[in-house]
């Protein structure tokens, strides 16, 4: 329980039926193969959604509610969010900049699951630094939150607390998100980036942030 750094991998417990992990700033999430979610590490704004209202940090696994549903775990910015085996889409912790696409522009921190809109068909969800990119079942790809960089690909620089969809293109096979960037490949195997490139993290030999995915 005390704040000891280990400079090679050190094993969580001794549990064999970890199935999926994400990781953010200071707090990690994971799914067993039962289905159970559970998270760990900082939890100021109440993003390990165990519903603690005293906001306390956790150095072992809690487990997230008691269901047994749970198919893919993201982690952003002091915010967790996670799809359902039943295409639902969920976030928990801080939505100050509309990143957890609930619709709402204050700043409530969440310490319980709460679902993002009532569609049935989500897919696969990543965080990023206050900002969110999911893909649909359909191929879709859609994103949320902050967009001072481009970095929710829609063409404009304007926050959104809803997901808002990326462009019309139905072949997006998986996403992900960094700081104020984001990136996903497509079925064809190719991969695109958007956001924030001051340190050329978006592959494209060049500096030049953009607000729409461009090819690596």
């Amino acid at each position: 329980d005390t704040n000891i750094f280990y400079s090679s991998p050190i094993q969580v417990g001794a549990l064999t039926n970890w199935k999926q992990v994400a990781g953010s700033f200071a707090h990690t999430a994971a799914i067993k193969t039962d289905g159970t979610l559970w998270s760990f590490g900082y939890n100021f704004r109440g993003q390990l959604g165990n519903s603690d209202s005293a906001l306390d940090y956790y150095s072992s696994p809690i487990q997230v509610g008691s269901l047994t549903n749970w198919k893919q775990v993201a982690c952003g910015y002091m915010t967790t969010l996670a799809v359902k085996t039943d295409g639902t889409l969920w976030g928990m912790g801080f939505s100050y900049y509309g990143q957890l696409g609930t619709g709402i522009w204050s700043s409530p921190n969440y310490s319980s699951p709460i679902q993002i809109g009532t569609l049935t068909n989500w897919k696969q969800v990543a965080g990023g630094n206050y900002n969110t990119v999911a893909g649909k079942t359909d191929g879709s790809l859609w994103s949320w939150g902050r967009n001072d960089y481009g970095q929710l690909g829609n063409g404009t620089t304007i926050y959104y607390s809803s997901p808002i969809q990326v462009g019309s293109l139905t072949n997006w096979k998986q996403a992900a998100c960094g700081y104020a960037h984001s990136m996903a490949i497509k079925t064809d195997g190719s991969l695109w980036t958007w956001g924030y490139d001051g340190y050329g993290q978006l592959g494209n030999s060049s500096t030049v942030w953009y607000s729409s995915p461009i090819q690596v």
